[in-house]
């Protein structure tokens, strides 16, 4: 597939991915408010209103439906009001008309708009009118829309229409000091016809879309492989790890040549044996199977680091929707994997190349500012002085595809929740609809060390090469276990940081001889 065609079967796959994961989740959300309004009516609290004038308006109310037949299968919208005067001898009107017919009715008349209400805690706020004239009694006008009027609480309906309308509440006498409670209600026969068309627009836009997008990565993803040579991962002279094997152990990622015996420990290569005594503190050692390295730029200029943030915003859009597609893509190999124990390769070129792009443009910008040199827009291995790989694993688990992620990751992304991760506070703030809660965050651990190494940088000219190293460390940690949550190895990201710019390479273990032969043993072949 051509590399061109490949991007545009990505873009329009995560274009109708998207549209069709917004309109389940709004298909779902209209079919659980549409099943819970049932035939009756969402209603707002009771309301205490109270105005000195002859009558209380609405702001006008522009309903929607401007070229809607009058006559439908289904109810557009019903609009329901009660009301009651808070003083039992006093009889109350309430009633809904065009705002032209309103407005000249209460031409000249004392009367008082409402300009905004908030429920918790409950404030009203108004605008008078003034005048001098008294008006008609409103149950005798003509042009009420419906109306209801009588001692006790009253109730109307309204079916709603295109125009400019009004509510207007009354004393039923037109006298002055209108004091009532109000509720208002509101159903729609549209929020279940709707939700059913969003939820099968939805699920037609994911299936033609999830294909589209697991294709064009798939072809992305052939692109960005890189090709084995000598010397390289893969290559001639090198096991599938990109290391020289240590001596008396197996080449870690080669099946062919594991040794049987128990399931090894977490942290060690697949079908390598746990090692005992001194091979076991260097095994502790050896390299994980997913590399990240950062080389740091000796000419760094003091202060471009103060608007990397905003020259980096071009990657950090398209990475938005490459890691759309990455979390779709790794669902899809979950699947692949639990029903043929394989990544397919692509998906997992593909996957790497995003978080290899994801790295590049990190130390660059915000997660080390180690270079100034700008970001290429590739998934593929280039020369920029940062790089991450991950050794493709020949065979994974079915089993650990259901747990590793989630379950056996627990204490690790609790570790780079406490890395990475910002600090939260909360606020409450009560509005129309209610209490609500806003979080903000803090600056993480992270950010911190790189803040301090950033101003010395821009005071001193100089980047701190220890602060640096732990930098590194912290995000090299923080790869591993994106890998190993992405399904890709089944090794268990060891607990260590592995400071500076380089993976180390595995450390020379020593090889356990076996016990020389006893006098008179026979020598085996």
């Amino acid at each position: 597939m051509r590399k061109t065609a490949a991007v545009i079967m990505l873009i329009l796959g995560i274009v109708l991915s998207l549209a069709g994961l917004a309109a389940l989740a709004g298909g779902a959300v209209a079919m659980a408010v549409g099943t819970a309004q049932g035939d009756g009516f969402f209603t707002t609290g009771t309301a205490r209103l109270s105005v000195p004038s002859h009558a209380l308006t609405s702001p006008r109310l522009d309903a929607i439906g401007e070229g809607v037949p009058p006559q439908l299968p289904f109810d557009v919208g019903t609009m329901r009001l009660r009301a009651a005067s808070v003083d039992p001898g006093k009889e109350i009107f309430i009633g809904i008309a065009p705002s032209a017919d309103v407005d000249k009715y209460l031409s000249g008349v004392y009367h008082s708009e409402l300009l905004d209400v908030e429920m918790q805690p409950f404030r009203a706020e108004y605008r008078d009118i003034p005048g001098a004239s008294a008006p008609a009694l409103p149950a005798r006008q003509t042009f009420w829309a419906a109306s209801a009027s009588g001692p006790g609480q009253q109730e109307l309906t309204w079916d709603l229409a295109a125009g400019s309308w009004s509510i207007v509440l009354m004393n039923a006498d037109a006298s002055q000091g209108v004091s009532a409670t109000l509720q208002a209600g509101a159903r729609s026969g549209l929020i279940r016809p709707a939700a059913t068309g969003l939820l099968v627009g939805g699920a037609l836009a994911l299936v033609v879309g999830v294909p589209l997008l697991i294709f064009g990565a798939m072809g992305l993803g052939r692109h960005a492989r890189t090709p084995a040579g000598p010397g390289a991962p893969g290559g001639p002279g090198m096991p599938s790890g990109g290391y020289a094997a240590a001596p008396g152990y197996p080449p870690p990622g080669n099946p062919a040549s594991a040794q049987s015996g128990p399931s090894p420990a977490p942290g060690y290569p697949a079908g390598m044996p746990r090692p005992r005594g001194d091979n076991a503190g260097a095994m502790e050692r050896a390299p994980y199977p997913a590399r990240l390295t950062g080389e740091l730029d000796p000419g760094l200029s003091r202060g471009l680091w103060l608007v990397k943030w905003f020259l980096a915003i071009p990657h950090v859009i398209l990475l938005i929707f490459l890691w759309f597609a990455f979390v779709v893509a790794t669902i899809v190999a979950g699947f692949a994997i639990l029903f043929t124990g394989r990544y397919p390769r692509a998906l997992f070129d593909f996957n790497v190349g995003v978080l290899r792009w994801n790295w590049r443009v990190a130390f660059y910008a915000y997660a080390a500012a180690g270079t100034d040199r700008y970001p290429p827009f590739t998934l593929a291995r280039t020369g920029y002085p940062a790089d991450f790989e991950v050794d493709y694993p020949e065979r994974l688990s079915r089993g650990l595809v259901l747990v590793k992620w989630w379950l056996l990751a627990i204490p690790h992304l609790l570790i780079v929740a406490a890395l990475a991760g910002t600090a939260w506070t909360w606020r409450a703030e009560t509005t129309d609809l209610g209490t609500t809660y806003e979080r903000t965050t803090g600056i993480s651990l992270l950010g911190i060390l790189v803040l301090v190494a950033l101003v010395a940088l821009l005071f001193t000219g100089r980047y701190l090469r220890p602060l640096f190293d732990l930098v590194l460390g912290i995000n090299r940690w923080i790869y591993r276990v994106m890998a190993y949550t992405a399904l890709m190895r089944d090794e268990y990201p060891p607990f260590r940081l592995d400071q500076g710019p380089q993976d180390a390479p595995p450390p020379a273990l020593p090889v356990q001889q076996a016990p020389s032969p006893g006098p008179g043993s026979t020598p085996g072949p």
